[in-house]
């Protein structure tokens, strides 16, 4: 929600009526273990944490953001374990939420907001949630590879063992789009091979990936790959179609579609792949979609819902 601006436009009839290049699936139901996740803010709705947990429950959504900012400003104990007992009651988990410190500008920066993690982490406790995710630059412009990879892995290593006290995963999302990687002098992390390297210069035991099928795709990843993951490397993950009409190396970040929108990426191997290797987390849509974020609340859910059983069905379920 905080990287991207929302570029352009695509027509919501034809992300939900288009039909996938990929065959749909045919034979013996399969079965899932992760849990579709509502994320609002990134499909344009507005809500607050109860307002999603309602629309969770209205629309069948089986994962929510934890809100934690808004729990920590707002929220009583007893309303705390009211909204918990309510999801509790409608078999509702938490998705992950987005790292509240910035570790990508100076040292001065990231060691004032180091300080107020802990809170942070605190507040996820007692709510019970346990997943929170960033995203990776995949260039520079003036730090090298090796530069960057010490100064990522230091800063993040640091969140990581703040978070392990209090039972907190930290997810990282490369980001694969070569426009991207050209984008400054000096290229860094874009495909799962050097987030693994970067996991492992972490080493805190409690790193794995935000894996989008968007940046899988641009990156040239593929099912073999996912299959090299255990459950626990993936911390949260995205579903989301590429624009038709360009190659993969066009691909930009912030101009992307709902699943099967366009067909342009092999969701079923993807899906695939989650359940082949039992994953068991939350997924989520992140289209960055501007009609999808000019639509009314309920549509937008409605569509949304849509798009993901729709690839859903690709697997069986």
């Amino acid at each position: 929600m905080h990287r991207r601006k929302f570029i352009q436009a695509s027509a919501m009839a034809a992300a939900v009526a288009a039909s996938p290049s990929f065959p749909l699936f045919s034979g013996t139901k399969a079965q899932r273990k992760f849990k579709l996740a509502l994320n609002p803010g990134i499909i344009g709705v507005k809500a607050n944490f109860a307002q999603t947990l309602d629309y969770a429950i209205q629309y069948g959504y089986e994962a929510i953001s934890p809100f934690t900012q808004e729990v920590m400003k707002d929220y009583s104990s007893a309303q705390l374990n009211e909204i918990m007992a309510k999801m509790k009651a409608n078999k509702i988990t938490y998705d992950s939420t987005n790292i509240p410190v910035e570790f990508r500008r100076d040292e001065a920066k990231f060691k004032e907001d180091v300080k107020e993690l802990p809170k942070f982490c605190e507040a996820m406790q007692k709510q019970g949630a346990t997943r929170i995710n960033t995203w990776i630059i995949s260039s520079h412009p003036t730090l090298t590879y090796n530069e960057n990879m010490r100064q990522h892995a230091a800063r993040l290593g640091e969140c990581a063992k703040i978070m392990n006290e209090y039972g907190i995963r930290l997810g990282l999302e490369y980001l694969g789009m070569r426009t991207l990687v050209a984008g400054n002098r000096y290229t860094f992390i874009s495909s799962m091979k050097e987030g693994k390297e970067l996991i492992a210069a972490i080493g805190t035991g409690n790193v794995g990936f935000v894996l989008d099928s968007f940046h899988w795709y641009c990156a040239n990843d593929t099912l073999e790959d996912i299959k090299t993951l255990t459950p626990s490397d993936i911390i949260t993950a995205d579903i989301n179609d590429a624009r038709a009409g360009f190659k993969r190396e066009e691909q930009q970040d912030g101009k992307r579609e709902l699943p099967l929108a366009t067909g342009v990426i092999n969701m079923k191997d993807f899906l695939q792949g989650l359940i082949d290797i039992g994953y068991d987390g939350p997924v989520r849509t992140e289209p960055f979609n501007q009609a999808l974020n000019e639509l009314e609340n309920d549509e937008a859910l409605a569509t949304n819902m849509t798009a993901m059983k729709k690839a859903l069905a690709l697997v069986g379920m």
